[in-house]
């Protein structure tokens, strides 16, 4: 019992190291406090605990953590964020972001304009995978169309918050999808299809919502674009669709962008390799991140900590529904705990496929109740980095703009309805 214990160990540190700090700046009034002593340095921290614990045989340890770290799936998982986030820099640079924006302004109708922010920040934050990048784009845009519109900040801010956590939850590049499929082992294009049948309702529930209380106004204002700018966001969606692997839909991606760059002159070739590195380095974190926390499981499994939590989890399971609900609470608690859906979804992934496998839930199905609700609590967080960002781009306070977080909550009540009704069927 006590190797079980001590394999769990690294873990707690980790965890309780970064919700501390959290906490402790938050209280000093530090700006994203949960931010400023990164999780990838806690882990390592964790990482440190594990060598003191099993001081007497250091090999051995060791050995265990980098088997962890060699799995295919965390080998792939790594190598579609560095994919990831050198397609969202290429596309940026040769300014699809822009782009993409502008049509969607210049199609706007000006009594829509609380649903529109939120249809293109989905939109966005489809195509680019991230909804930090999708609130940096958006947010300048919203604040200057609720000042004209007469619409108040903080719902304008509700809208771009659950547009951009529609995508963060859906989009074949978003950090969470590509965590959630990798652990359990399941096709992009399957999850997204189980994914949205829950998701779409959510976020049409809530563009009538927001339909209803958008106020009429007339968009002025030159709104230009080129759609050949927005190709790479709109192939990259279809081939996922069409059920391409992400590596190959992430290439092309990237090199339809470079095309469509540099024939516009938005950037040199040399240029091109500097971005598709600035990529990869945006991506650092959590590739950092991924490899130290997929080493703490492989030891936490070894030595069989990760099978006595589980242990305890089966005690309260009766069957798939209440296996469901299980998976939800656990990618809830990581979440709450770290304030980080990534690092939520790859913390509790390999507990919930080993739930999934004893009471023979699909891989696609785990994937989806993971990243939902993973979501969910993302972005509702007040100390979560989209509530920071949005808070100060906007110089609003992020409580005020959790009333209005609808499509968070509509996810919430879909994804749970799911799981007690058992939706959707095959």
């Amino acid at each position: 019992m006590k190797r079980v214990i001590n394999s769990l160990i690294p873990f707690v540190v980790f965890l309780v190291l970064y919700l501390a700090i959290g906490i402790y700046l938050t209280f000093k009034g530090e700006e994203f406090a949960f931010y400023k002593f990164p999780a990838p340095t806690c882990a390592l921290i964790g990482f440190g605990a594990a060598l003191i614990i099993g001081w007497r045989d250091l090999h051995g340890h060791v050995s265990t953590f980098v088997r962890g770290i060699k799995e295919d799936t965390v080998i792939l998982m790594c190598l579609i964020f560095m994919l990831a986030g050198a397609f969202a820099a290429v596309t940026k640079a040769m300014g699809g972001v822009d782009a993409t924006v502008n049509m969607g302004l210049a199609v706007l109708p000006g009594r829509l304009i609380l649903p529109g922010i939120f249809m293109i920040a989905c939109f966005i934050s489809m195509a680019m995978g991230t909804s930090m990048g999708t609130i940096g784009a958006v947010t300048p845009i919203a604040v200057g169309l609720a000042a004209k519109a007469g619409l108040p900040l903080p719902i304008t801010m509700g809208a771009v918050l659950g547009g951009a956590m529609f995508g963060d939850n859906l989009s074949v590049i978003s950090d969470t999808t590509i965590a959630a499929t990798s652990t359990q082992g399941c096709r992009m294009r399957d999850k997204m299809i189980m994914n949205a049948k829950i998701a779409i309702p959510a976020a049409i529930v809530v563009t009538i919502l927001l339909a209803v209380f958008s106020k009429p106004a007339q968009l002025n204002g030159d709104f230009e674009f080129s759609f050949i700018r927005t190709l790479p966001y709109l192939t990259v969606i279809s081939l996922a669709i069409l059920g391409v692997h992400v590596v190959g839909v992430l290439m092309i991606g990237i090199a339809l962008a470079a095309i469509i760059g540099i024939a516009a002159g938005s950037f040199t070739f040399v240029d091109f390799g500097g971005e598709v590195y600035q990529g990869f380095l945006s991506m650092a974190e959590v590739f950092f991140l991924t490899v130290l926390v997929a080493g703490l499981a492989g030891m936490a499994s070894e030595q069989g900590g990760l099978g006595w939590v589980l242990g305890k989890f089966w005690k309260l399971i009766r069957g798939k529904r209440s296996a469901e609900i299980g998976m939800a609470g656990l990618v809830s608690i990581a979440d709450v705990c770290t304030a980080n859906n990534t690092v939520a979804i790859i913390i509790s992934g390999k507990m919930a496929k080993n739930i999934a496998q004893k009471f023979a839930i699909a891989p696609r199905r785990v994937a989806s109740v993971l990243d939902i609700f993973s979501c969910v609590w993302q972005g509702v967080l007040p100390y979560g980095a989209q509530l920071l960002l949005i808070g100060g781009l906007a110089k609003v306070s992020p409580f005020k703009v959790i009333p209005y977080a609808w499509y968070p909550m509509a996810l919430a009540v879909a994804g749970t309805a799911a799981i007690i009704f058992k939706f959707p069927r095959k």
